[in-house]
């Protein structure tokens, strides 16, 4: 028998970005670190930020010449993203303002889809409509059969949100090599104490 090829799952950090949620629209999010702590830090602090993070992602292959103003629309779609996950991650009715703000962002022109010499799946647009399908993405998610799977780490003080896809039901970390590692070991430390 042969060994088979074993896909490789996608690294959960990519030029400085975190990707722990198993779908982009709980990706964005994440570009904002220390929301527990109160003490932000914006990866998308700039345009090219905003172009390393979509290439990151692998929505763009190279620049995707960002402006200001996406930028902002960015900025804008990651908090829309988290109030909205977060109220499904917490079991509560979707905030109106953020769902309606999505509706906006979704029905502007998206990326196109289209397949290169080498069979890969590339997208064609500028930043604007790559995030508009982002949140065409996030619509399908929030709104589909996946929306009671979306959770919180429970790292305390990690707010990145993930879609959690264990057979089970019941994962807890956005990243068992990340928080749930810092959990084991804490609760490690917490035994040998006694």
């Amino acid at each position: 028998m042969t060994p088979q090829p074993q896909e490789t799952p996608p690294q959960e950090t990519r030029d400085g970005f975190r990707f722990r949620g198993g779908r982009l629209p709980l990706d964005l999010p994440a570009t904002l670190a220390g929301r527990v702590s109160g003490n932000h830090r914006d990866a998308l602090a700039t345009p090219a930020d905003l172009d390393r993070w979509l290439v990151a992602a692998g929505l763009a292959d190279g620049v995707a010449g960002s402006s200001a103003e996406d930028l902002s629309a960015a900025r804008d779609l990651r908090e829309t993203l988290y109030a909205l996950a977060l109220a499904r991650a917490e079991d509560r009715p979707l905030p109106n303002a953020p769902r309606e703000a999505l509706n906006a962002l979704a029905a502007q022109p998206a990326a196109a889809p289209w397949l290169d010499a080498s069979g890969e799946r590339r997208w064609t647009g500028g930043a604007r409509a790559l995030l508009a399908g982002v949140a065409r993405e996030a619509i399908e998610l929030l709104g589909g059969p996946d929306a009671g799977r979306i959770r919180q780490c429970q790292g305390p003080v990690c707010a990145i949100l993930f879609l959690d896809a264990s057979r089970k039901g019941d994962r807890r970390w956005c990243s068992m090599s990340a928080c749930g590692n810092r959990a084991k070991v804490a609760a490690f430390r917490g035994r040998e104490k006694l």
